[in-house]
């Protein structure tokens, strides 16, 4: 009988849409508090390397299943520190309440967030 892998953390990277530089993000099963340890300086050194007053980012969501209560907390606290320096936030996902969560987030960043069920409209509107 072989156990079933449960996979959970994050990739960055940044892509480029014409003219345009994005921050991009992956997040895949329950973050925990501990992924926060080893996300964090990553996504620090990352914001860091954008030499743009103003990041875009696209955050694919679409195999998040959430966070630990202290894990939602290092993200909010993440969030706080740099969500002054967010233009636009492309979130795609496929659940009800990652459309929430978008919402929410739109509180602590200055830039714009949006929801997205279709990754072509996620990066058309990125790039706008």
């Amino acid at each position: 009988m072989s156990k079933h892998i449960k996979r959970h953390g994050l990739s960055i990277g940044i892509e480029r849409i014409n003219n345009h530089f994005f921050l991009t993000l992956r997040v895949t099963g329950k973050l925990t508090h501990e992924d926060y340890g080893t996300i964090t300086p990553v996504i620090e050194s990352a914001l860091e390397s954008v030499k743009e007053a103003k990041i875009r980012v696209f955050l694919d969501a679409s195999e998040l299943e959430g966070w630990e209560a202290r894990a939602a907390w290092d993200d909010f606290k993440l969030g706080m520190k740099h969500g002054k320096g967010f233009e636009k936030i492309a979130i795609l996902g496929n659940k009800k309440w990652q459309e929430l969560a978008t919402k929410i987030s739109s509180w602590f960043v200055s830039g714009e967030s949006k929801y997205f069920e279709d990754v072509n409209e996620a990066l058309r509107w990125l790039e706008d």
